[in-house]
């Protein structure tokens, strides 16, 4: 779970959640799962889940996803991203900014 704590402050921890919406985390050995709300019209990629996975070369892949009901959809994934591009790397793909 250190892991994924680590994740979820570097993400902005409770302002990331206030501002994007993010909620259901879920943390595993070396990712951070979360649902994204559904999202209005102007959000680029649509996502409602995300993962941000440790890789072994210390960086981050990030995983889009769009859930349905029982029908999951891949996106798009973005690998290698460093800690100091991982909020920019988030709204880029989403739209939704981490902090004011």
């Amino acid at each position: 779970m250190n892991v994924a704590q680590t994740i979820f402050k570097q993400l902005g921890g409770s302002r990331f959640t206030a501002m994007t919406g993010a909620k259901n985390f879920r943390g595993g050995h070396n990712h951070l799962t979360f649902d994204l709300p559904k999202t209005p019209h102007y959000v680029k990629n649509k996502s409602t889940c995300v993962q941000v996975t440790l890789n072994s070369q210390d960086l981050y892949d990030i995983e889009f996803w769009r859930i349905w009901g029982m029908n999951p959809r891949h996106i798009e994934t973005v690998n290698d991203v460093f800690v100091g591009d991982l909020q920019r790397t988030f709204t880029a793909k989403t739209g939704l900014d981490t902090h004011l």
